[in-house]
């Protein structure tokens, strides 16, 4: 042990501590400063930041050993507190810059670093500075962040004043439709909220730490399982396997597809029979300390049967390849598309057709927090379980049965949450932690690291796509045909939700009058598929909208005047046969159409033979809701201090929070309530009614409708004739109601037929993207210079948020086109290895245009938002490429080597 006096935020502590601990580590668990926070412990995310003897240092991989006696640290306790924030906190707050702000205060300690030693940075150099020491930023596409640290360096620099940054609310008290920051905003820009790590730390004295024993292999049978040694290990209260879980031991998939060959019932909480995949948790091992649990893990004995491992859907699909699931077949699910007429005849006559074939990747989630939570009986008995679950009430159902216990006898809870992008719409390790507690009748708590969270939690599918489409003379679209594979992993959760989103949006905003397609759910032992952010529709418009450039080079036309004469206006209908409730897309596109030629005329004048520029547009399309008749449920409360809104809008980061306040304001403006008065009580089952999952941007929409009619019935009752309002003390004494349960539901919706063909959502979101490339032919890399986004989001609730949610999701779309993959199961599990994007690589210039077209279904005219940014920009990138360099990328991520690849082909034999 070493003793060692530091100065931390100036204060001098005397600490006796590990010398290969790590400073992160004493911080954290010593010292209790939370707000350093830890995940990829490589150095990779900088979410660890701090000040050490004035140089920005990363706290994870710094041992106490080298940590100089007597050093001064600053954390981001030291730079300011919710009630004296620095001007960068404030800034980070008033700018959107904290979305789901794991990220955040290792930004505003580098942020304060970077302006302690250079006062007047550009915003080229606010990048590099970011990029060079590695804080990642996965939810905010580092736009608002880089604006945040601008700002802040004029306040510190005397060129503004504080108070003429701060947030004000204008005169009239509205906040729909504004920048209000968001609540949580002041506790994620000063390290004090709490996520799901930093509780876990304030646990009680007896909570047992988890580790898990996980498959080492893709596809196993099970011969036995040997948890004697391990047992005897110090610190060990129990191995659980899969003999200690009393009830199916199963997660259900909630199969609700009459035609799907699978039951749903596929996925085992602790592995018995079989391994399916890569990390398949075999035991749990519930100890003292998490050093003693993992030591003991290590002990455990699981004897192996190897079976051939399928890594791909055709591999899966082989003449040769046997059940991963013994009596269903690997190709589970079919969902065929069948609009207009027979396309066959219109093909075989149609003067322009072109067809190709398309690979989109396992994409990785890289939120910057890994995945962790806990679990407890709490005062009333029931099992409840803490994590980043985005479908608390969703998953409730879906892991009460397998552990054994009555749905009403467990309670979820979602911790704050450093980012879920859709990973959390499946339960990750809530069946883990409920068996555990319910085995030791003791608290538990278990937390991944970064390698257990990349191989252990559901990516995006990959779909394989042949896609064909023909052309009139004038470049009308006539006819398209499809068929795809989606390699699902070895669990159906939600797998054939999937292949019917390949229906609803392969060459959706076109009007194409005659359609037949087939899309097949395919078993593997690649990790599982789970959601991620615009769900499907990245996968579907890599192909029709690779394909619609391919049409429009063979018709002769522009891409986006190709584009324009074929996109939605009165009297079209979508794949699925559906009318759209706007037409926003022609009016983007004219929008767009100057802001584009200019792009490729620049283009074109500053390209060299090394560094070729290209300009690529793409459309995209995303509905608001879960399918067919997707409801809420949220409770509105009148309370002597304001209203209380209960609902479960769960969290990605996406602003959950701004989301029901703006909405709540917006109904309750007759009463003249200010914000500060509306409370939230949101995401515990215990507590509030189920406003569903948080996903496919259904949250604005429907429990947004939900706290719209909960909110006007409280207005309502509370109008007296005159048409003043009765106060609190008043609707008690005439002893009317004071909790109003709202409620709404899409009832004109109707789901998909076996033909693809129905009424799916009530509101959808329309965009349209363009990307500036540089393509340095000597070295393959691309790079993307500008992005420009058309976006239909209906009404807008809240500004900060809706900009933070298109700037993140575009980002992300730019590392899908570039870099993010996770196929190589060791390669791909670190941050960097997988390819997430810094903010060097992500573009400064980048420029929203919004079209604000009412939603007659939306609350307040809004749709959602957070799907649309990723439909299809990675597209926009891909078809630059090609615009500068006549290479097409198919098969995605377009590494540098693949672009060089490309190049070669051109050259004369």
């Amino acid at each position: 042990m070493l003793k060692k006096l530091l100065i931390v935020n100036g204060v001098s502590k005397l600490l006796i501590v590990d010398p290969e601990a790590s400073l992160a580590d004493v911080l954290r668990k010593q010292l209790l400063l939370t707000g350093t926070k830890v995940s990829c412990n490589d150095g990779h995310c900088g979410a660890c930041s701090v000040i050490l003897d004035g140089k920005l240092t990363l706290a994870c991989v710094t041992k106490m050993n080298r940590v100089p006696d007597g050093a001064a640290i600053t954390t981001v306790e030291g730079i300011g507190t919710p009630e004296r924030m620095h001007p960068i906190q404030v800034a980070f707050a008033v700018f959107g810059a904290a979305q789901c702000g794991f990220c955040t205060p290792g930004m505003v300690v580098s942020a304060k670093a970077l302006l302690d030693s250079n006062s007047n940075p550009t915003r080229e150099d606010v990048r590099a500075w970011l990029t060079r020491h590695h804080n990642a930023c996965r939810c905010t596409g580092y736009k608002p962040i880089v604006d945040a640290i601008m700002a802040a360096g004029k306040v510190l620099r005397g060129e503004m004043k504080l108070e003429d940054l701060e947030y004000k609310l204008p005169a009239d008290g509205q906040i729909w439709g504004g920048k209000y920051p968001r609540p949580t905003a002041n506790a994620k820009v000063t390290g004090t909220i709490d996520y799901g790590q930093d509780l876990g730390l304030k646990l009680p004295p007896d909570t047992l730490q988890l580790a898990l024993v996980q498959a080492k292999v893709s596809h196993a049978n099970i011969l036995s399982i040997d948890t004697s040694e391990a047992e005897k290990m110090p610190g060990v209260f129990k191995v659980v396997t899969h003999k200690d879980v009393k009830g199916k031991n199963r997660i259900t998939g909630l199969i609700t597809f009459s035609t799907n060959k699978g039951d749903g019932w596929d996925r085992p909480i602790l592995c018995d029979a079989k391994v399916y995949q890569y990390g398949d948790a075999i035991a749990i091992v519930c100890a003292d300390t998490i050093e003693q649990a993992k030591a003991a893990a290590e002990k455990v004995k699981v004897e192996l049967e190897l079976l051939p491992a399928y890594m791909s859907a055709p591999a899966a699909i082989a003449d040769d390849a046997i059940e991963i699931h013994p009596g269903t077949p690997n190709i589970y699910f079919e969902q065929k598309v069948v609009k207009g007429p027979d396309t066959r005849p219109i093909m075989e006559s149609a003067p322009y057709v072109v067809q190709d074939s398309f690979y989109l990747q396992r994409q990785p989630h890289l939120t910057i927090e890994s995945d962790m939570g806990f679990a407890y009986f709490d005062e009333e008995g029931r099992l409840t379980i803490h994590s980043k679950s985005i479908g608390l009430y969703l998953h409730q159902a879906m892991i009460a049965p397998g552990i054994g216990l009555p749905t009403e006898k467990v309670r979820l809870i979602q911790n704050p949450a450093g980012g879920t992008f859709g990973y959390k719409f499946s339960p990750t390790m809530e069946a883990l932690l409920g068996v555990a507690c319910v085995a030791t009748n003791r608290p538990v708590y278990l937390e991944y690291d970064y390698q257990q969270f990349m191989q252990y939690t559901g990516k995006r599918s990959p779909f394989f796509i042949d896609i064909k489409m023909a052309a009139d003379k004038d470049g009308k679209i006539l006819a398209m045909e499809h068929d795809f594979l989606v390699d699902h992993g070895p669990y159906s959760e939600f797998g054939d939700l999937l292949t019917l989103r390949g229906a609803q949006y392969i060459g959706a905003g076109y009007n194409i009058p005659a359609i037949r397609g087939r899309g097949q759910t395919v078993c593997t032992n690649h990790v599982w598929g789970s959601a991620f952010r615009a769900y499907g529709s990245p996968q579907s418009f890599l192909a029709s909208e690779s394909l619609v450039d391919e049409l429009a080079e063979k018709v002769g036309m522009d891409p986006l005047e190709f584009r324009y004469i074929n996109v939605y206006r009165p009297g079209a209908t979508t794949p699925t046969g559906q009318e759209p409730e706007v037409y926003s897309l022609p009016e983007m596109l004219e929008k767009l159409r100057p802001l584009y030629r200019a792009a490729r005329e620049k283009a074109a004048q500053e390209s060299t033979p090394e560094n070729k520029k290209g300009v690529g547009v793409t459309i995209g399309i995303y509905g608001c809701g879960l399918d067919g008749v997707d409801g809420a449920d949220a409770d509105i409360e009148l309370t002597k201090d304001g209203v209380t809104v209960y609902t479960t809008w769960q969290d990605h980061g996406q602003g959950a929070d701004m989301g029901v306040l703006g909405t709540a304001h917006r109904a309750l403006m007759p009463l003249r309530i200010t914000p500060d008065k509306i409370k939230l009580t949101l995401n515990d089952t215990g507590l509030a009614p189920n406003g569903g999952p948080s996903g496919g941007s259904r949250s604005q929409v429907v429990i947004g409708n939900a706290i719209k009619n909960g909110c006007e019935q409280l207005v309502s009752a509370m109008t007296r004739k005159d048409g003043t309002f009765r106060s609190y003390d008043e609707m008690v004494a005439e002893k009317l109601p004071l909790r109003y349960k709202g409620k709404w539901s899409a009832s004109m919706n109707s789901n998909c037929d076996e033909n693809g063909q129905g009424r799916p959502f009530a509101v959808y979101m329309y965009g349209a993207f363009m990307a500036e490339v540089n393509v340095n032919t000597r070295t393959g890399k691309t790079t993307v210079e500008g992005m420009t986004v058309m976006a239909d989001v209906g009404k807008i609730n809240n500004r900060l948020v809706v900009d933070g949610q298109i700037y993140g999701g575009v980002a992300q779309g730019i590392g899908l086109a570039l870099s993010e993959d996770f196929e190589d199961i060791e390669k791909h599990s670190t941050m960097l290895g997988a390819g997430i994007p810094y903010a060097k690589d992500i573009p400064d210039k980048f420029d929203i245009h919004y079209f604000e077209t009412n939603r007659p279904e939306g609350p307040f005219g809004a749709a959602g938002v957070g799907e649309l940014p990723l439909t299809s920009p990675h597209v926009a990138v891909i078809n630059a490429i090609y615009n500068a360099t006549g290479v097409r990328i198919r098969h995605l991520p377009a590494y540098p080597e693949k672009v060089l690849a490309g190049l070669k082909e051109q050259l004369p034999a």
